[in-house]
């Protein structure tokens, strides 16, 4: 892997894992029934935005890179109603990350220009796209949560 290659790959690797961490920070102290809550008249709740979460890295990366098979039902992850365990959604986000992880350090100096397409992501042409969005777009709803958490907190 060339130096390039090797810094992508650290740098992303880093990204998702913190943001990870951050997640859980803010989500392991709650109980089920605060992760499930909306203290808000709109928006999601945390469980919602962790299947999400799961459901986007699980297919951007999962089914369209590492070719898992996985089947995304993206409108489930904001009117889910079984409300799982807060465990159990949490242990399939940590697999989604893991994932993740995995499939960043499999890349090689080429594939990270390798072309990409995804329903609802026209602008990632490219693996490395792919991987930049998905890393924003966990960021951006980690600070939801983080949010979220707060109020149910206070």
């Amino acid at each position: 892997m060339s130096q390039l290659s090797n810094v992508l790959s650290a740098a992303l690797s880093h990204e998702f894992r913190e943001r990870a961490a951050d997640l859980h920070q803010w989500v392991d102290p709650l109980s089920d029934d605060q992760f499930w809550r909306n203290p808000f008249s709109q928006g999601n709740s945390i469980g919602h935005l962790v299947l999400h979460l799961t459901g986007n890295l699980s297919y951007y990366v999962g089914a369209r890179i590492a070719d898992s098979g996985y089947l995304r039902n993206r409108d489930l992850e904001f009117s889910e109603t079984r409300r799982p365990a807060k465990s159990e959604v949490l242990g399939k986000f940590d697999e989604a990350i893991a994932l993740v992880l995995e499939t960043v350090r499999r890349q090689s100096e080429s594939s990270w220009t390798l072309a990409y397409s995804a329903e609802r992501q026209p602008d990632a042409t490219n693996r490395l796209a792919a991987f930049l969005r998905c890393a924003v777009h966990l960021d951006h709803h980690v600070g939801q949560i983080i949010y979220l958490s707060r109020a149910l907190s206070s």
